[in-house]
């Protein structure tokens, strides 16, 4: 028995086109590609409230599209103003070409 839940494909994701899922159980999560590696962090911005899917990711940046503040897609880390508040990271596992994070407890 499992403790991951499946997200997407791998293949569904390209760098700087990161994609929302909802899995249940989770709120909205980004799914994100940089460099080879896969990120999963919450997908609502701890600063207004917009998706940050709708942004632009920036390298390992993904930059909110309300007020232009940023977060870094590997730590969650608010690395531009005005976001202040970190979202959430998710540690990533790759299972059979998909992307996997721990289930919610």
């Amino acid at each position: 028995m499992s403790n991951l839940v499946t997200l997407c494909k791998a293949d569904d994701v390209k760098e700087e086109a990161p994609i929302s899922v909802t899995p249940e159980g989770f709120p909205g999560l980004a799914v994100y590609e940089f460099e080879g590696e896969y990120f999963v962090t919450d997908n609502l911005c701890t600063h207004g409230m917009a998706m940050l899917t709708d942004g632009y990711q920036d390298g390992e940046e993904i930059e909110c599209p309300f007020h232009g503040g940023a977060f870094s897609i590997k730590t969650g880390e608010a690395t531009a103003f005005p976001c202040q508040i970190a979202i959430k990271s998710y540690p990533v596992t790759l299972e059979d070409g998909n992307i996997c994070i721990p289930a919610a407890e």
